[in-house]
């Protein structure tokens, strides 16, 4: 997945901004993005504090390693399963 040019404290504050009252189109020319951007990242983070961004970034980092490690476990059980069923 492509990485952000932009922090979750930065989106974050786009989102607050547009919240308090200027235009959409207003935010996303002042900070050179689209406006399906803008949405995505309301989509995303909208309704979110900081700390609260982080904690989703750090849950999303610990659930794609552990997607690996079951990757790594499922691929290894099944190396053994055919190995054990040939006959020697």
């Amino acid at each position: 997945m492509k990485k952000s040019r932009f922090s979750e404290e930065q989106i974050i504050g786009m989102i607050k901004e547009q919240e308090g009252g200027v235009p959409t189109a207003e935010v996303c020319r002042k900070h050179g993005i689209s406006t399906a951007s803008f949405y995505k990242y309301k989509s995303k983070f909208g309704g979110m504090d900081v700390s609260d961004a982080r904690k989703l970034k750090a849950l999303e980092d610990e659930n794609g390693k552990l997607k690996k490690l079951l990757a790594e476990q499922m691929l290894d059980n099944a190396m053994l399963k055919d190995v054990n069923s040939k006959k020697w």
